[in-house]
């Protein structure tokens, strides 16, 4: 029997590293307003083109669920690509490889907006038009890279976890592809962007409720379905009647991102990648 001598010092603990030793050393991508309009189905039927969405990019400082509208998909083929690390480069030609690596021999490929997320720094406003290479990439991207923006982005974001999008679902079930609420949710990332650019959260706040009015009339499906085991609707009611406004950060669920200026309890917060930084 080993018998410890008591006055000697402790043996130190393991270091535990950091954290992208374990979830990789690669941004994520936040989603806010005008989601779908990347789309080519969508932004085709747009009356008043482009039609514009939010992403922005976040820093790895937690993990992030799969399956959560966070593009944890894309983000895995990037680590994979391109051995682990944002390369320096031309983002555009940098999210134009990750397009192609992902969507190789797929007959729907996906949308932009998740590379055009990961890759760009900062805050990222996307112009989408159909007549400009199919609407499968923006027409224009306007970024903001002010640290003063990013910091008051950082206070005013919560993200509550709900849960991953279930086995078997399918947003696209059912589509109500109107023209007018097209327009509308094109129009809910145009105010998104200048919201966050003057930052002000009441503004910032109605853009997001926009956005969930629109993906609840045209397409139902991302808020409500059979294999969904929550009822998102009710969540999403709540916290925009006690907040400035509220939005899940992808269909089926996710994470519901909340603007308040006051702290949201269960939330999480993030940390905004802006240009410089790291990674």
């Amino acid at each position: 029997m080993v018998v410890e001598n008591p006055l000697q010092p402790a043996r130190p603990e393991q270091s535990p590293g950091r954290i992208t030793d374990v979830i990789g050393d690669f941004p994520y991508r936040l989603q806010l307003a005008g989601g779908w309009i990347d789309q080519p189905f969508v932004s085709q039927l747009n009356p008043s083109p482009p039609g514009s969405m939010v992403v922005v990019s976040l820093a790895p400082v937690s993990h992030m669920m799969d399956r959560a509208g966070m593009a944890t998909g894309s983000r895995k083929i990037a680590l994979r690509l391109w051995n682990g690390r944002l390369p320096t480069g031309d983002p555009a030609s940098l999210v134009e490889q990750l397009y192609a690596e992902e969507n190789r021999g797929k007959s729907e490929p996906s949308g932009t907006q998740d590379m055009i997320g990961l890759i760009y720094p900062g805050v990222s406003r996307l112009d989408y038009d159909a007549r400009f290479r199919g609407g499968i990439f923006p027409q224009q991207i306007a970024s903001n890279n002010d640290p003063a923006v990013a910091r008051w982005l950082e206070r005013i974001l919560h993200l509550l976890p709900v849960l991953p999008r279930p086995d078997g679902y399918n947003p696209l079930g059912i589509k109500n592809l109107e023209p007018e609420w097209i327009a509308r949710l094109g129009r809910s990332g145009l105010d998104c962007f200048n919201a966050i650019i003057a930052m002000d959260a009441d503004a910032l706040g109605a853009s997001l409720n926009e956005t969930m009015a629109c993906w609840e009339t045209l397409l139902p499906h991302t808020v409500r379905h059979s294999t969904i085991q929550a009822d998102l609707m009710g969540l999403l009611r709540y916290y925009q009647a006690k907040y400035p406004g509220a939005m899940y950060s992808g269909c089926g669920g996710g994470y519901l991102t909340v603007v308040s200026r006051r702290p949201v309890p269960g939330s999480l917060k993030v940390k905004i990648r802006i240009a410089g930084g790291k990674p």
